[in-house]
């Protein structure tokens, strides 16, 4: 049953990376029209509105310890989890995010976030010592980290150039750690059997509602959108927040933290390759061997433990 529930975490979080490969096309094509945060606000209010219409079309969603009559009504104890992943996981790390890879280049900002699985791990590794409880990682997880990271660094590093923007190093950094406190936020709220659906829908519902006073302040600069830009904004709503979230929150559940984070990796690995496919870029035989690093590095974490 385990393997059965592990192979399709793997294959959301697969899905998912594809969905996030795909949407920094969406965001450079609707930031300039909505702003950045103004943006964040608009794909999540979609987001929330299509987690809601799934939680009624799934009344069998509804599990123990949450109210038996509607599976949405957030549970008293669970609000400070909400509310602190949701703004950690979608508000502020959006906010360093798009004011870092406004400052600083795109390959500086995909190796930054490659160090995700690396301190992940070991903000787990250090829970685990502070608490004395038995170790759940492994060689293969710190193994999987290191090897994915590098491969992105392989990736980037064909056009690999340095800004210098000690601002933007900041804003990454401080957006590489806002989606690791994300991981570790979200997995006590799994551990009270909480339903994937009320997990993702309050998140994605605080996540918005932090986006409000940023777009507040953006409002001078919003333009008026296009049918294009209005269907980039879409497929950023239902295919990378309500669905995005819902399957990476899949893969947390089941794979936890570390292992779920390294698949992150594979993000920038998708972007070059859809660039190969959709834009006719030319691939370096280094590009090549990075992105086999990454999936040699996911690979190794997804492989079974032996026992004995």
């Amino acid at each position: 049953m385990y393997e059965a529930r592990k192979k399709s975490a793997v294959l959301a979080n697969i899905i998912c990376v594809l969905f996030w490969g795909f949407s920094f096309i969406s965001i450079k094509v609707a930031v300039p029209v909505f702003q950045p945060m103004t943006l964040g606000a608009a794909r999540f209010a979609i987001a929330i509105v299509i987690l809601f219409g799934i939680h009624r079309l799934s009344p069998a969603a509804v599990q123990a310890g949450v109210d038996q009559r509607n599976v949405l009504k957030p549970a008293r104890e669970d609000l400070p989890l909400l509310i602190a992943s949701g703004l950690a996981g979608v508000t502020f790390y959006f906010f360093g995010e798009n004011n870092g890879v406004a400052r600083v280049t795109a390959s500086e900002a995909s190796i930054i976030v490659a160090a995700i699985p690396v301190l992940t791990i070991t903000a787990e590794w250090m829970a685990e010592k502070l608490t004395r409880k038995p170790g759940r990682l492994g060689l293969r997880n710190w193994l999987g980290a290191f090897v994915s990271m590098a491969g992105v660094v392989l990736v980037a590093s064909v056009s690999f150039s340095l800004s210098g923007s000690i601002a933007g190093y900041l804003y990454m950094g401080g957006a590489a750690l806002c989606w690791v406190a994300y991981g570790f936020l979200t997995r006590p709220l799994f551990a009270r059997k909480r339903p994937r659906i009320y997990v993702v829908f309050w998140q994605n519902f605080f996540g918005f509602l932090g986006f409000l006073p940023f777009a507040a302040l953006e409002r001078a600069n919003w333009g008026t959108p296009s049918l294009p830009v209005i269907i980039h904004v879409i497929f950023l709503a239902v295919f990378c927040s309500a669905f995005g979230y819902w399957l990476y929150a899949h893969s947390l559940e089941i794979l936890g933290v570390s292992t779920s984070t390294v698949f992150i990796n594979l993000i920038p690995v998708v972007t070059v390759i859809a660039g190969f496919f959709i834009m006719g870029d030319r691939l370096t035989s280094l590009q090549w061997a990075g992105a086999a690093l990454v999936l040699t590095g996911v690979y190794l974490t997804i492989l079974p433990q032996r026992s004995g």
